[in-house]
């Protein structure tokens, strides 16, 4: 294990702590002797912003042990390691497994983890540009492996719809479907503002989320050859309702609702599929497979635009700009 000599004596973190119902956040210096167990002791480089993460910033996600450092990801240099797969100056990405709910994460300068939980940062991605994929990144990725992994190709034909589409997993849904050649619809409640960045990603199409969220039949006109659908809830329910015959939806999200309100209809007169994807559980070989692909495959477009770069002390205002649908595409923190 680490020898505590070689990390400094403290290390600046973001701390949730509760006093009674109400949850703070506060910058502090952190002594390196609490960092948890775990086999790799991780210098952090940079860490993102989920709506997880803002949910954990603002006392809503239903943390049960306190004090905790939140970041559901980061990414870093291995200061040392007792497993052999890592070792000391490895480039290493670590999103989900509890993170940053269950155990300390990726809002400071120095994180602990068990090494089933990393992988090896692809060469293609710096610190930075591996958390502008992030989990986000990942489970778009997941969801189009899902798709296709059902049969799904770019030469059938057909719509493929993005909801959520100017977020962090829909922004990048968006352009790796794009990328393959799908013909994206890319579904947002910013359609006015987000409009040009979406078809900077490659949609072919934009629409209204709340055209979704207003079908009410159990079956509607059929539209989508496959979806993503990061909302649940009434958007979900519309998505299912107007997918076309032997399609498949992806859900990943429940931006809007954890509610569905539908009936087996699309499920058994139109032979839909409705695939639950999961990124936080992935087993590692799925995940290793995910970030492969996304190193091959990710248009260099949207590490180039859509992404912000946030400092741990800008984190109280943005996690309340992501919960209310405001922040586009993705959010880096730096931590260097």
């Amino acid at each position: 294990m680490t020898n505590p000599a070689t990390l400094p004596d403290t290390f600046r973190a973001m701390l949730l702590t509760k006093d009674g119902d109400a949850v703070s956040a506060n910058l502090t210096d952190v002594p390196s002797r609490d960092l948890p167990a775990g086999e790799v002791t991780v210098r952090v480089q940079a860490s993102d912003l989920n709506y997880k993460d803002g949910l954990a910033i603002l006392g809503k996600l239903g943390i049960r042990t306190y004090p905790m450092v939140p970041g559901i990801d980061f990414a870093g240099t291995v200061l040392d390691s007792s497993d052999a797969r890592y070792k000391a100056g490895d480039a290493v990405t670590l999103t989900g497994w509890g993170v940053g709910e269950r155990y300390w994460g990726g809002y400071a300068e120095l994180a602990r983890a068990k090494a089933d939980w990393l992988v090896k940062t692809p060469g293609r991605f710096s610190a930075a540009e591996a958390m502008a994929v992030g989990t986000a990144g990942l489970t778009a990725m997941l969801c189009v492996m899902a798709l296709e992994d059902a049969g799904l190709t770019p030469d059938q034909g057909g719509e493929v719809l993005v909801t959520g589409a100017a977020g962090g997993v829909g922004s990048v849904a968006v352009s790796l479907l794009s990328a393959r050649g799908y013909r994206v619809t890319a579904a947002t409640g910013r359609v006015a503002s987000e409009g040009d960045y979406l078809r900077s990603l490659g949609a072919a199409e934009l629409m209204d989320r709340a055209e979704l969220s207003a079908l009410k039949k159990p079956l509607e006109k059929e539209r989508w050859a496959a979806a993503v659908d990061v909302a649940g809830g009434a958007t979900l329910t519309g998505v299912l309702a107007s997918t076309c015959y032997g399609g498949h939806v992806a859900a990943c999200g429940l931006a809007d609702s954890a509610a569905l309100m539908t009936s087996v209809l699309p499920f058994i007169l139109r032979n839909v599929t409705l695939h639950g994807v999961d990124s936080v559980q992935c087993p590692a070989p799925t995940r290793q497979r995910a970030w492969d692909r996304l190193a091959a495959e990710l248009p260099d477009q949207l590490l180039q635009s859509g992404v912000q770069t946030a400092r741990l002390e800008d984190l109280p205002r943005l996690a309340g700009e992501i919960l209310a649908g405001q922040v586009r595409g993705r959010t880096v923190v730096d931590l260097t």
